[in-house]
């Protein structure tokens, strides 16, 4: 905190403090002996129920004693008084970091089993996929889905259909390094009936046909603006994290008001890289956790 906000937190503690005790002694000598009078605020409940102006009794007043007492043993041990530390040192991050520490050393203990394993080994390891499944849990469900499936603009990790590539090593790469796929958009440079041209062959691309545009002129804008991205044949390229428009599968969705706007606004899609924060030996997990997801996709799926 700056100084200026640390001198009014001290202040405003001193000035709280000496109030109580000031408050305490000004009771003590009102109390005097300890007579109990017959004296009352003026307060007057159901016609005869009246508040007496007596002290607070001892005991009350030594509570509040060892309250202000207790304050004080506080803000001298611990941080209370601004940027002060305390004569302790603690402080809330001090604390987490240790349990952090001590909560890693465990962590890394039950990872060992797992050390020299491949994914795909690790993928037939049911212990392994326990703790996979924790992992995406944890850090992947909120876009992906807990069963993986996604949503629109988070790819469906169960699905066999991979932007970037599926095979174990591209996966691990996805997950450590993160990705960003962009697509400009079009609208400027093929015009409105340009835009509705190449979505009709899009469309055509996974069997389909647009309301309204060309199919074939757009298949001539397609291989002249796209395919250096998506392929001529619209299959897409890995390496660029082109999509295959041809599937069926979409990611933004494949309606053609949404191809359109892919069309005509593009797309910027983010995702953060893991591994810095996770370690190999997490990433090698959760990679494995997502193959099982695919294989289970496909036992489902049946011959």
């Amino acid at each position: 905190m700056s100084s200026g906000f640390s001198i009014f937190v001290i202040v405003g503690t001193i000035l709280n403090v000496a109030a109580a005790v000031w408050l305490l002694v000004w009771m003590r000598k009102k109390r005097g002996e300890s007579q109990v009078t017959t004296d009352t605020t003026g307060h007057v409940w159901d016609g005869d129920l009246r508040e007496y102006n007596n002290p607070l009794p001892r005991w009350w007043l030594w509570l509040f004693v060892i309250t202000v007492v207790f304050s004080i043993g506080y803000v001298v041990l611990y941080p209370g008084m601004g940027n002060a530390k305390g004569t302790l040192g603690w402080s809330q991050k001090a604390q987490f970091e240790a349990m952090q520490a001590e909560q890693e050393k465990k962590a890394q203990a039950m990872l060992a089993q797992f050390a020299g394993k491949s994914a795909t080994e690790l993928a037939q390891d049911p212990r392994a996929i326990a703790v996979g499944r924790n992992l995406f849990a944890n850090n992947c469900a909120a876009c992906h889905g807990s069963d993986g499936r996604g949503a629109p603009g988070f790819p469906n990790v169960t699905d066999g259909d991979w932007q970037w590539g599926g095979d174990p090593e591209a996966i691990e790469a996805t997950i450590r390094e993160g990705r960003q796929g962009i697509m400009t958009p079009w609208v400027d440079v093929l015009g409105p009936k340009g835009v509705d041209d190449v979505v009709a062959h899009v469309m055509s691309l996974s069997g389909r046909t647009a309301q309204g545009g060309d199919a074939a002129a757009g298949k001539a804008q397609f291989e002249t603006l796209c395919s250096a991205c998506h392929g001529v044949d619209g299959k897409g390229n890995h390496a660029l994290g082109a999509p295959n428009l041809t599937d069926n599968i979409w990611l933004h969705g494949g309606s053609q008001d949404s191809i359109r706007e892919t069309v005509v606004k593009g797309r910027n899609g983010v995702m953060p890289g893991h591994g810095e924060r996770m370690g190999e030996a997490r990433v090698r997990l959760l990679t494995a956790y997502v193959l099982s997801m695919g294989e289970q996709r496909v036992a489902q799926a049946g011959p």
